[in-house]
């Protein structure tokens, strides 16, 4: 089953800038995410939406994208390939040159372990202040029964017939330059070399079991949603001895009720009166670091944006401080009193133009418009 488009899975242009791929992604994520949406599809659709936003986010790999789409130019020769009977030109070129230089895997060699990732869903003050909290991983790890080896105790690991221990077997294939050998993982040992006669009753011969790990996570003060941390050592345990991968964590951060966030700067609607507009007054807005007091000064209007310093969020590389911009909305009143009323109706007179004057001035200027006056 083939790819859906990136930008068709976000639902924005080739052209949408990379704020607008973010909102997309952070909107979707949040529609689809596992622990919010239980529908059977939603993990499957979550995953697609993940994708396409990590290479649209990425200038070199969206650049690729959108000259290669899914495809990969370095398949084939000159885009339209050559079939080789399933036999891989490296593998041609190893049987007649000797491998060209390229070195086989020794099965036993020491390898560092897979890398995991985890996605932990946080508070908007969570994410602008951090925490510390315990997560469990489940992870795959070094069998205590066997050490490792996948043999039952007290008995041995021995070197695998078919292979002799390299991990790979030869067959012969015919090719349009004649019937040649191909080496290819063993069949018998998987790759490893090794035979296990007498297999621990523990991990079943795999020499690895599955566990839960604790782990302490300090999540930092300003972590964004869609930001990761790594968690060094944290991953799948090593195989043959080598080092363990890496844990990555993928924040998803809720949205709050009042505050959004644009970077480190944090955005609210403060709603006030009209007499409050009109005369200006002190009022108190709630920020992430406390109440405030904010002066409005008289005749402020709708849209208005008052700027408090430094009561944003803490940039997560440590950058300074963000602001919290507040925008003033006017509210209208409904439901007047007779009395009420009464009063706007003086208050229009006092001011020397009446509502039909004011709806007639609008519309003379809007003729004055369309004539080019």
């Amino acid at each position: 089953m083939s790819k859906r488009d990136y930008y068709e899975v976000l639902g924005v242009s080739k052209s949408a800038s990379k704020e607008e791929i973010k909102k997309a992604y952070r909107k979707l994520s949040k529609k689809y995410h596992p622990d919010i949406n239980p529908d059977a599809d939603a993990a499957e659709k979550f995953k697609e939406v993940k994708e396409a936003y990590e290479v649209l986010s990425d200038d070199q790999r969206k650049a690729h994208y959108d000259q290669f789409g899914h495809a990969d130019p370095n398949q084939g020769f000159g885009g339209g390939g050559a079939d080789f009977g399933g036999f891989g030109f490296e593998d041609i070129f190893d049987t007649f040159f000797g491998g060209g230089g390229r070195r086989r895997r020794d099965p036993n060699a020491p390898r560092q372990g897979s890398d995991l990732q985890y996605t932990m869903t946080i508070s908007f003050e969570e994410a602008a202040f951090g925490k510390n909290t315990d997560i469990e991983i489940p992870v795959e790890e070094s069998c205590d029964t066997c050490n490792g080896t996948g043999a039952k105790p007290g008995t041995k690991v021995e070197t695998c017939s078919h292979c002799r221990g390299t991990g790979q077997e030869s067959v012969e294939q015919n090719t349009p330059f004649g019937r040649i050998v191909n080496r290819r993982t063993c069949s018998s040992c998987q790759g490893t070399g090794k035979s296990i006669p007498n297999k621990c009753t523990s991990c079943g011969g795999n020499g690895r079991v599955k566990k839960r790990n604790k782990i302490s996570v300090k999540v930092p003060a300003g972590i964004d949603d869609g930001q990761q941390l790594r968690v060094a050592g944290k991953g799948e345990a090593g195989i043959n001895g080598g080092p363990p991968g890496d844990l990555y964590i993928v924040f998803q951060v809720r949205e709050h009720e009042f505050f959004e966030r644009d970077g480190d700067d944090v955005y609210c609607e403060m709603p006030i009166t009209y007499a409050q507009a009109a005369l200006g007054d002190e009022v108190e807005v709630p920020t992430l670091h406390g109440k405030v007091k904010l002066k409005i000064p008289a005749g402020t209007q709708t849209g208005t944006n008052f700027r408090l310093r430094g009561k944003g969020i803490q940039n997560v590389r440590g950058y300074g401080q963000g602001d919290q911009h507040i925008r003033i909305r006017v509210v209208t009143p409904t439901n007047l009193t007779e009395k009420q009323k009464q009063l706007l109706r003086e208050f229009a007179e006092i001011s020397g133009q009446t509502p039909d004057e004011q709806a007639d001035s609008f519309f003379a200027k809007m003729k004055r418009a369309f004539k080019g006056e």
